[in-house]
């Protein structure tokens, strides 16, 4: 049998902690392994216990849950740890925030449960958890704080012109199956594109090359 996900949740409000932790721990392939009330106990906890997924809120006292992360899986740190950001606010300045600041994705506190569980596994495996048309709405909404470098443009780019085109797609918000019908190539071709694309930027996971799409220009 396969080791248990190890969870932190992060939440300052105890009810909405409390159902999170009783959620999560009632699968049989996740275990809560610590809780916490607010960012820098979500940090010191996290640096003890390295789960593997952090279930942070967003709006806490003593650190938000923005820096937290930035603490946790942002630019620069040695281990970063995988943060799933469950928050009140859908496309709100805090989510992109957040997700700058290095969080594998996000959902939302009225998400099923159900959802909320997958979401812990899919960021456990390293993808990134942020529906497709909430890239769409989150991108276009703040695509002009995302100012292209200088310079922009493919040159310099380490990558073929199918992979480009590939990286703009998931830049438009396509899944992998969209991203498949729309080039008439098979899913699995797709996460290998996918995949090098990742290697090759040196980035973590979609929704920073989302990012990075926008900063080099090859998206709009």
């Amino acid at each position: 049998m396969t080791a248990p996900i190890r969870v932190l949740v992060c939440d300052d409000q105890m009810l909405v902690r409390t159902g999170l932790v009783t959620i999560i721990d009632a699968q049989p392939d996740l275990e809560v392994v610590g809780e916490c009330a607010d960012g820098r106990a979500a940090v010191d906890l996290a640096g003890r216990l390295r789960p593997d997924v952090v279930v942070m809120d967003v709006r806490m006292p003593v650190l938000d849950g923005i820096e937290a992360t930035r603490l946790l899986a942002g630019a620069g740190v040695p281990h970063p740890a995988k943060v799933l950001v469950v928050t009140t606010f859908n496309l709100d300045e805090y989510v992109y925030e957040a997700l700058r600041a290095g969080a594998s994705g996000f959902l939302l506190k009225d998400a099923p449960p159900a959802q909320l569980l997958h979401g812990i596994r899919t960021v456990a495996t390293g993808a990134a958890l942020l529906d497709p048309d909430v890239t769409r709405q989150l991108v276009g909404r703040y695509a002009a704080r995302i100012r292209p470098a200088e310079g922009g443009g493919t040159n310099g780019i380490p990558l073929t012109p199918r992979e480009l085109e590939v990286l703009r797609l998931i830049a438009d918000g396509l899944s992998n199956s969209e991203i498949a019908g729309t080039l008439q190539i098979s899913p699995e071709t797709v996460k290998t594109f996918v995949s090098r694309i990742l290697t090759k930027l040196d980035l973590r996971d979609r929704v920073q090359a989302v990012v990075y799409a926008y900063r080099h220009g090859l998206a709009t």
